[in-house]
Protein backbone atom coordinates (compact mmCIF):
# COMPACT_ATOMS: atom_id res chain seq x y z
CA UNK A 1 0.00 0.00 0.00
CA UNK A 2 1.15 3.56 -0.76
CA UNK A 3 0.19 6.34 1.65
CA UNK A 4 0.43 9.67 -0.16
CA UNK A 5 0.08 13.31 0.78
CA UNK A 6 -2.90 13.90 3.07
CA UNK A 7 -3.15 10.24 4.06
CA UNK A 8 -4.49 9.09 0.69
CA UNK A 9 -4.11 5.30 0.37
CA UNK A 10 -3.56 3.37 -2.83
CA UNK A 11 -3.04 -0.37 -3.32
CA UNK A 12 0.13 -1.46 -5.18
CA UNK A 13 1.30 -4.70 -6.78
CA UNK A 14 5.06 -5.31 -6.61
CA UNK A 15 6.29 -7.60 -9.40
CA UNK A 16 9.98 -7.70 -8.46
CA UNK A 17 12.12 -6.89 -5.42
CA UNK A 18 15.84 -6.12 -5.90
CA UNK A 19 18.66 -4.96 -3.67
CA UNK A 20 22.28 -3.98 -4.17
CA UNK A 21 25.27 -6.27 -3.87
CA UNK A 22 28.20 -3.93 -4.37
CA UNK A 23 27.32 -2.05 -7.55
CA UNK A 24 25.13 -4.83 -8.95
CA UNK A 25 21.38 -5.40 -8.54
CA UNK A 26 20.24 -8.86 -7.41
CA UNK A 27 16.78 -10.23 -6.77
CA UNK A 28 15.80 -10.81 -3.13
CA UNK A 29 12.93 -12.44 -1.28
CA UNK A 30 13.43 -10.52 1.97
CA UNK A 31 15.15 -7.25 2.92
CA UNK A 32 16.29 -5.85 6.26
CA UNK A 33 15.92 -2.35 7.75
CA UNK A 34 18.46 0.01 6.19
CA UNK A 35 18.69 -1.82 2.85
CA UNK A 36 18.41 0.22 -0.36
CA UNK A 37 15.89 -1.57 -2.56
CA UNK A 38 14.36 -1.32 -6.05
CA UNK A 39 10.69 -2.15 -6.54
CA UNK A 40 9.26 -2.98 -9.98
CA UNK A 41 5.60 -2.60 -10.93
CA UNK A 42 4.99 0.61 -8.95
CA UNK A 43 3.87 3.78 -10.74
CA UNK A 44 2.84 7.30 -9.75
CA UNK A 45 4.70 7.34 -6.43
CA UNK A 46 6.17 10.64 -5.26
CA UNK A 47 9.00 11.58 -2.92
CA UNK A 48 7.71 11.52 0.66
CA UNK A 49 5.11 8.76 0.11
CA UNK A 50 5.23 5.74 2.44
CA UNK A 51 5.11 2.18 1.00
CA UNK A 52 4.05 -0.34 3.63
CA UNK A 53 2.02 -3.53 4.12
CA UNK A 54 -1.75 -3.49 3.86
CA UNK A 55 -2.01 -5.24 7.23
CA UNK A 56 -0.38 -2.41 9.18
CA UNK A 57 -0.57 0.84 7.14
CA UNK A 58 1.26 3.63 8.94
CA UNK A 59 2.80 6.69 7.29
CA UNK A 60 6.30 7.88 8.18
CA UNK A 61 6.93 11.61 8.72
CA UNK A 62 6.72 13.12 5.23
CA UNK A 63 9.81 14.54 3.53
CA UNK A 64 9.15 18.06 2.30
CA UNK A 65 11.12 19.42 -0.67
CA UNK A 66 11.65 23.17 -1.12
CA UNK A 67 9.26 24.71 -3.62
CA UNK A 68 10.58 25.90 -7.01
CA UNK A 69 11.34 29.61 -7.14
CA UNK A 70 12.40 30.11 -10.78
CA UNK A 71 10.78 29.10 -14.08
CA UNK A 72 12.19 28.88 -17.62
CA UNK A 73 10.38 28.09 -20.86
CA UNK A 74 11.81 25.27 -23.01
CA UNK A 75 10.80 25.08 -26.68
CA UNK A 76 11.91 23.54 -29.96
CA UNK A 77 14.50 25.46 -31.98
CA UNK A 78 12.73 27.82 -34.42
CA UNK A 79 15.73 29.74 -35.81
CA UNK A 80 16.68 29.70 -39.54
CA UNK A 81 19.62 27.42 -38.63
CA UNK A 82 17.42 24.84 -36.87
CA UNK A 83 18.39 21.24 -37.59
CA UNK A 84 21.80 22.05 -39.08
CA UNK A 85 23.89 21.19 -35.99
CA UNK A 86 21.79 18.56 -34.18
CA UNK A 87 18.43 16.86 -34.00
CA UNK A 88 15.50 19.19 -33.42
CA UNK A 89 12.88 17.28 -31.37
CA UNK A 90 9.17 17.87 -31.78
CA UNK A 91 7.16 19.39 -28.96
CA UNK A 92 5.88 15.93 -27.99
CA UNK A 93 9.41 14.47 -27.86
CA UNK A 94 10.68 17.44 -25.85
CA UNK A 95 7.86 17.07 -23.32
CA UNK A 96 8.55 13.34 -22.91
CA UNK A 97 12.23 14.04 -22.28
CA UNK A 98 11.46 16.74 -19.71
CA UNK A 99 8.97 14.51 -17.88
CA UNK A 100 11.54 11.72 -17.81
CA UNK A 101 14.00 14.08 -16.11
CA UNK A 102 11.51 14.89 -13.34
CA UNK A 103 11.56 11.22 -12.30
CA UNK A 104 15.24 11.55 -11.35
CA UNK A 105 15.34 15.20 -10.30
CA UNK A 106 12.61 15.69 -7.72
CA UNK A 107 13.06 19.47 -7.47
CA UNK A 108 12.10 20.00 -11.14
CA UNK A 109 8.48 20.49 -12.20
CA UNK A 110 7.19 20.58 -15.78
CA UNK A 111 3.90 22.11 -16.91
CA UNK A 112 2.51 19.86 -19.65
CA UNK A 113 0.44 22.64 -21.21
CA UNK A 114 2.14 24.08 -24.30
CA UNK A 115 1.84 27.87 -23.91
CA UNK A 116 3.51 30.16 -26.42
CA UNK A 117 5.23 27.24 -28.15
CA UNK A 118 7.07 25.95 -25.08
CA UNK A 119 6.85 24.16 -21.75
CA UNK A 120 7.43 25.84 -18.40
CA UNK A 121 10.13 24.15 -16.28
CA UNK A 122 10.18 25.15 -12.60
CA UNK A 123 13.37 24.78 -10.53
CA UNK A 124 15.08 25.89 -7.33
CA UNK A 125 17.41 28.34 -9.08
CA UNK A 126 18.52 29.62 -12.46
CA UNK A 127 21.49 27.24 -12.65
CA UNK A 128 19.57 24.02 -12.02
CA UNK A 129 17.94 23.99 -15.49
CA UNK A 130 21.35 24.86 -16.99
CA UNK A 131 22.50 21.34 -16.05
CA UNK A 132 19.44 19.90 -17.81
CA UNK A 133 20.12 22.02 -20.92
CA UNK A 134 23.73 20.84 -21.01
CA UNK A 135 22.56 17.22 -20.79
CA UNK A 136 20.22 17.77 -23.74
CA UNK A 137 23.09 19.32 -25.71
CA UNK A 138 25.28 16.29 -25.11
CA UNK A 139 22.44 14.08 -26.28
CA UNK A 140 22.57 15.94 -29.61
CA UNK A 141 19.37 17.98 -29.20
CA UNK A 142 18.60 21.53 -30.26
CA UNK A 143 16.23 23.73 -28.25
CA UNK A 144 15.43 27.27 -27.22
CA UNK A 145 15.12 28.63 -23.68
CA UNK A 146 13.84 31.95 -22.37
CA UNK A 147 14.92 34.19 -19.51
CA UNK A 148 14.56 32.81 -15.95
CA UNK A 149 11.48 34.22 -14.23
CA UNK A 150 10.75 34.29 -10.52
CA UNK A 151 7.57 32.48 -9.41
CA UNK A 152 5.28 34.86 -7.52
CA UNK A 153 2.36 34.00 -5.26
CA UNK A 154 -0.79 35.94 -4.39
CA UNK A 155 -2.47 35.79 -0.99
CA UNK A 156 -5.20 38.03 0.43
CA UNK A 157 -4.76 40.41 -2.49
CA UNK A 158 -1.02 40.81 -1.85
CA UNK A 159 1.81 39.88 -4.19
CA UNK A 160 4.39 37.61 -2.55
CA UNK A 161 7.89 36.79 -3.82
CA UNK A 162 10.53 34.21 -2.77
CA UNK A 163 13.19 35.51 -0.39
CA UNK A 164 16.68 34.04 -0.04
CA UNK A 165 18.90 34.02 3.04
CA UNK A 166 22.31 35.00 1.67
CA UNK A 167 25.64 34.32 3.42
CA UNK A 168 28.70 36.09 2.01
CA UNK A 169 32.34 35.76 3.05
CA UNK A 170 34.73 38.24 1.43
CA UNK A 171 37.63 40.61 2.08
CA UNK A 172 36.72 43.71 4.06
CA UNK A 173 37.84 45.94 1.17
CA UNK A 174 35.09 44.52 -1.05
CA UNK A 175 32.28 44.56 1.50
CA UNK A 176 31.21 48.05 0.43
CA UNK A 177 30.76 47.03 -3.22
CA UNK A 178 28.71 44.00 -2.22
CA UNK A 179 26.50 46.00 0.15
CA UNK A 180 25.80 48.73 -2.42
CA UNK A 181 24.84 46.25 -5.14
CA UNK A 182 22.55 44.16 -2.93
CA UNK A 183 20.95 47.18 -1.26
CA UNK A 184 20.13 48.56 -4.71
CA UNK A 185 18.32 45.29 -5.44
CA UNK A 186 16.08 45.45 -2.33
CA UNK A 187 18.46 43.41 -0.16
CA UNK A 188 18.52 43.94 3.61
CA UNK A 189 21.62 43.37 5.72
CA UNK A 190 21.00 41.16 8.74
CA UNK A 191 24.51 40.84 10.22
CA UNK A 192 28.08 42.07 9.71
CA UNK A 193 30.88 40.12 11.43
CA UNK A 194 34.62 40.79 11.16
CA UNK A 195 37.16 37.96 11.27
CA UNK A 196 40.90 37.72 11.53
CA UNK A 197 42.85 38.18 8.33
CA UNK A 198 40.80 41.12 7.09
CA UNK A 199 37.75 39.10 6.04
CA UNK A 200 34.11 39.72 6.93
CA UNK A 201 30.96 37.62 7.01
CA UNK A 202 27.75 39.28 5.79
CA UNK A 203 24.17 38.05 6.04
CA UNK A 204 21.43 39.41 3.80
CA UNK A 205 17.75 38.88 3.15
CA UNK A 206 17.45 39.22 -0.65
CA UNK A 207 14.66 38.62 -3.19
CA UNK A 208 15.39 35.63 -5.44
CA UNK A 209 15.02 37.81 -8.54
CA UNK A 210 17.93 39.96 -7.33
CA UNK A 211 20.30 36.97 -7.51
CA UNK A 212 19.57 36.24 -11.18
CA UNK A 213 22.69 37.42 -12.97
CA UNK A 214 24.39 38.62 -9.76
CA UNK A 215 26.81 35.72 -9.22
CA UNK A 216 29.17 36.73 -12.02
CA UNK A 217 29.00 40.33 -10.87
CA UNK A 218 29.80 39.20 -7.32
CA UNK A 219 32.96 37.42 -8.50
CA UNK A 220 34.01 40.58 -10.35
CA UNK A 221 33.34 42.85 -7.34
CA UNK A 222 35.34 40.58 -5.00
CA UNK A 223 38.14 39.82 -7.52
CA UNK A 224 37.22 36.14 -7.43
CA UNK A 225 37.89 35.79 -3.68
CA UNK A 226 34.32 35.96 -2.37
CA UNK A 227 32.19 33.02 -1.23
CA UNK A 228 28.40 33.18 -1.53
CA UNK A 229 25.73 30.72 -0.39
CA UNK A 230 21.95 31.16 -0.62
CA UNK A 231 19.09 29.19 0.91
CA UNK A 232 15.34 29.63 0.63
CA UNK A 233 13.81 31.39 3.64
CA UNK A 234 10.20 31.70 2.46
CA UNK A 235 7.81 34.11 0.74
CA UNK A 236 7.37 37.75 1.72
CA UNK A 237 5.44 40.72 0.35
CA UNK A 238 6.82 42.12 -2.91
CA UNK A 239 9.59 44.60 -2.12
CA UNK A 240 9.27 46.75 -5.24
CA UNK A 241 10.91 47.18 -8.64
CA UNK A 242 14.55 47.87 -9.36
CA UNK A 243 16.68 48.33 -12.47
CA UNK A 244 17.96 44.97 -13.70
CA UNK A 245 19.57 45.84 -17.03
CA UNK A 246 21.55 48.81 -18.34
CA UNK A 247 22.61 47.78 -21.86
CA UNK A 248 20.88 46.96 -25.12
CA UNK A 249 22.03 44.61 -27.87
CA UNK A 250 23.52 44.72 -31.37
CA UNK A 251 20.98 42.85 -33.50
CA UNK A 252 21.72 41.54 -37.00
CA UNK A 253 19.37 42.78 -39.73
CA UNK A 254 20.03 40.05 -42.32
CA UNK A 255 21.31 36.53 -42.87
CA UNK A 256 24.91 35.81 -43.88
CA UNK A 257 28.29 35.39 -42.22
CA UNK A 258 30.30 37.71 -40.06
CA UNK A 259 32.92 39.72 -41.98
CA UNK A 260 36.03 41.30 -40.48
CA UNK A 261 35.31 44.70 -42.04
CA UNK A 262 31.73 44.79 -40.76
CA UNK A 263 32.63 43.58 -37.26
CA UNK A 264 35.56 46.04 -37.04
CA UNK A 265 33.16 48.94 -37.56
CA UNK A 266 30.84 47.56 -34.87
CA UNK A 267 33.48 47.30 -32.13
CA UNK A 268 33.16 50.98 -31.06
CA UNK A 269 29.44 50.40 -30.40
CA UNK A 270 29.79 47.55 -27.92
CA UNK A 271 31.16 44.12 -27.02
CA UNK A 272 30.92 41.52 -29.79
CA UNK A 273 29.79 37.91 -29.36
CA UNK A 274 30.81 36.47 -32.76
CA UNK A 275 33.97 36.13 -34.87
CA UNK A 276 34.46 36.42 -38.67
CA UNK A 277 33.04 33.45 -40.55
CA UNK A 278 30.25 32.64 -38.08
CA UNK A 279 26.74 32.32 -39.54
CA UNK A 280 24.22 34.99 -38.58
CA UNK A 281 20.55 35.58 -39.36
CA UNK A 282 18.01 38.35 -38.96
CA UNK A 283 17.18 38.80 -35.29
CA UNK A 284 20.35 37.14 -34.01
CA UNK A 285 22.22 39.13 -31.35
CA UNK A 286 25.87 39.65 -32.31
CA UNK A 287 26.95 41.84 -29.39
CA UNK A 288 26.02 43.98 -26.39
CA UNK A 289 25.42 47.66 -27.05
CA UNK A 290 27.16 50.37 -25.03
CA UNK A 291 23.84 52.24 -24.71
CA UNK A 292 20.59 51.18 -23.06
CA UNK A 293 18.75 50.50 -26.36
CA UNK A 294 19.02 47.96 -29.18
CA UNK A 295 20.89 48.81 -32.38
CA UNK A 296 20.12 47.03 -35.66
CA UNK A 297 23.43 46.36 -37.48
CA UNK A 298 24.89 44.50 -40.45
CA UNK A 299 27.82 42.26 -39.39
CA UNK A 300 28.12 40.91 -42.97
CA UNK A 301 28.99 44.29 -44.50
CA UNK A 302 32.01 44.12 -46.81
CA UNK A 303 34.26 46.93 -47.97
CA UNK A 304 33.22 48.51 -51.27
CA UNK A 305 35.79 47.84 -53.99
CA UNK A 306 36.52 50.50 -56.61
CA UNK A 307 39.08 51.21 -59.31
CA UNK A 308 40.61 54.00 -57.26
CA UNK A 309 44.25 53.25 -56.45
CA UNK A 310 46.29 54.43 -53.49
CA UNK A 311 50.00 54.59 -52.90
CA UNK A 312 49.54 53.24 -49.40
CA UNK A 313 48.15 49.74 -48.84
CA UNK A 314 45.12 49.29 -46.65
CA UNK A 315 46.02 48.50 -43.09
CA UNK A 316 45.16 44.99 -41.90
CA UNK A 317 42.09 45.05 -39.66
CA UNK A 318 42.57 43.38 -36.27
CA UNK A 319 39.60 42.53 -34.06
CA UNK A 320 39.66 42.43 -30.27
CA UNK A 321 39.51 38.81 -29.03
CA UNK A 322 36.03 37.92 -27.76
CA UNK A 323 35.03 36.01 -24.66
CA UNK A 324 33.57 32.62 -25.69
CA UNK A 325 29.82 32.45 -25.15
CA UNK A 326 28.87 29.98 -22.45
CA UNK A 327 25.42 28.72 -21.54
CA UNK A 328 25.46 30.39 -18.12
CA UNK A 329 26.56 33.74 -19.55
CA UNK A 330 23.97 33.62 -22.34
CA UNK A 331 21.09 32.94 -19.95
CA UNK A 332 22.12 35.76 -17.63
CA UNK A 333 22.22 38.20 -20.59
CA UNK A 334 18.59 37.59 -21.50
CA UNK A 335 15.87 40.19 -21.19
CA UNK A 336 12.15 39.84 -21.84
CA UNK A 337 12.45 39.92 -25.66
CA UNK A 338 15.39 37.50 -26.01
CA UNK A 339 15.99 33.77 -25.86
CA UNK A 340 18.96 31.39 -26.19
CA UNK A 341 19.34 29.00 -29.11
CA UNK A 342 21.18 25.91 -27.83
CA UNK A 343 22.71 23.31 -30.18
CA UNK A 344 25.39 20.64 -29.67
CA UNK A 345 27.93 22.94 -31.37
CA UNK A 346 26.80 26.52 -30.72
CA UNK A 347 25.13 28.82 -28.23
CA UNK A 348 23.46 31.84 -29.78
CA UNK A 349 21.42 34.67 -28.29
CA UNK A 350 18.50 35.83 -30.46
CA UNK A 351 15.32 37.85 -30.39
CA UNK A 352 12.11 35.89 -29.79
CA UNK A 353 10.59 37.82 -32.73
CA UNK A 354 13.26 37.71 -35.44
CA UNK A 355 11.90 40.30 -37.87
CA UNK A 356 12.71 43.92 -37.01
CA UNK A 357 9.46 45.03 -38.69
CA UNK A 358 7.39 42.63 -36.58
CA UNK A 359 9.14 43.82 -33.40
CA UNK A 360 8.26 47.43 -34.25
CA UNK A 361 4.64 46.46 -34.90
CA UNK A 362 4.43 44.72 -31.53
CA UNK A 363 5.88 47.74 -29.69
CA UNK A 364 3.49 50.03 -31.52
CA UNK A 365 0.56 47.78 -30.56
CA UNK A 366 1.59 47.74 -26.90
CA UNK A 367 1.98 51.52 -26.94
CA UNK A 368 -1.47 51.94 -28.50
CA UNK A 369 -3.08 49.68 -25.87
CA UNK A 370 -1.36 51.64 -23.10
CA UNK A 371 -2.60 54.91 -24.58
CA UNK A 372 -6.18 53.61 -24.88
CA UNK A 373 -6.10 52.30 -21.30
CA UNK A 374 -4.82 55.64 -20.07
CA UNK A 375 -7.45 57.69 -21.86
CA UNK A 376 -10.38 55.46 -20.95
CA UNK A 377 -9.29 54.74 -17.41
CA UNK A 378 -9.45 50.98 -17.95
CA UNK A 379 -6.47 48.61 -17.55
Amino acid sequence: MCIGDGGERKNLNVSKLQTYSGINLIEAENVLPGDIIVLSGIEDVKIGDTICTRDAPKALPRIVIDEPTVAMRFSVNTSPLAGTEGKNPTSTQLLERLKKETLKNVSLQVDEENIGGGFLVRSRGEFQPVILIEMLRREGCELGVTRPEVIFKYKDGKKLEPIEHLDIDCAEAYAGNVTIKLSGHKGRMLAYTSHEGGRVHLKFSVPSRALIGYRDQFLTDTKGTGIMNASMSGYEEYRGDFDEFSNGFLVSDQAGKGVTYGLYNLEPHGQLFITPGESVYEGMIVGQHNQDFDLVVNPSKEKNLSNMRSVLKDEALTLTPIQPMTLERAILLLQNEEMVEVTPKSIRVRKIILSAVDRKKKRAGVGLLTFIAGTTGRA
